[in-house]
């Protein structure tokens, strides 16, 4: 190619640089500030998008999760739209390094995800099984979760209805969940095994493999968005020397 080819590629190339860059940063923004704004006014928040929201997490856990997505997203969007605006090489090697860390957690986090399912398992039984054996009954929020979890889809506790045994909420209704009897009551030990219903932990397991396949994708899309980001940042701080 000629100077004048090179010079064009790498000034197109830069500009889709500072776009791309741009707009995660802009998304980065408004994460973090509706992070904020959920946990300041998480009541607003909740009556703003209904009472689907506050089933599928906590607020204050929705909140800092979206603060933690949006800090990273704005500093990966600032080191790669300044980096690339400023011909910064120092900016650039810190957007590919920052990129490459979240790239090489991803793929450990998959690989983990993969090989240690059943300490994963263990991991949650030792969590959420006392959570719900105190919490459950008692604190509305928590209950609310794991009503909306149990029914929509149709499971119990995280392993099966024992893990309400000696718990706060039997030992009140003398009941299990109405969910781990498929809705019938009253939900005894002997109509809890009878019905067998699954635990939430096998059985969104088993969900997230019958999709694998679009979860897969979805992995595979962001790993490549992650590889071609480097890639690009890279060859921006390479073709700095020649100018």
């Amino acid at each position: 190619l000629s100077p004048g080819a090179k010079m064009g590629c790498f000034t197109f190339i830069k500009v889709m640089m500072i776009l791309f860059n741009l707009a995660i940063f802009l998304s980065g923004g408004t994460l973090l500030g509706v992070g904020i704004w959920v946990k300041v006014d998480g009541e607003s928040f909740l009556k703003i998008f209904g009472a689907l929201s506050s089933s599928i997490l906590q607020v204050v856990n929705v909140a800092y999760l979206l603060i933690v997505l949006g800090a990273i997203l704005l500093v990966i969007g600032f080191l790669g739209c300044y980096g690339a605006q400023k011909e910064s090489k120092c900016l650039l090697m810190m957007f590919f390094s920052v990129v490459l860390i979240i790239f090489i957690a991803e793929v450990a986090a998959a690989v983990v995800a993969l090989v240690y399912t059943g300490l994963a398992e263990t991991l949650l039984t030792g969590l959420v099984t006392p959570a719900l054996k105190e919490k459950y009954g008692v604190d509305k929020t928590f209950t609310e979760i794991w009503n909306v979890t149990m029914t929509e889809v149709h499971c119990c506790g995280l392993n099966n209805y024992t893990d309400f045994n000696n718990s706060y909420f039997y030992e009140t209704h003398n009941s299990y969940p109405r969910q781990c009897c498929n809705m019938q009551l009253p939900c005894n030990s002997t109509l809890a095994a009878e019905t067998a219903v699954e635990g939430c932990f096998k059985q969104i397991l088993e969900e997230i493999r019958t999709n694998a396949g679009v979860a897969g994708g979805v992995a595979a899309g962001i790993g490549a968005l992650e590889i071609a980001a480097m890639a690009v940042s890279m060859y921006l701080y390479c073709k700095l020397d020649e100018k």
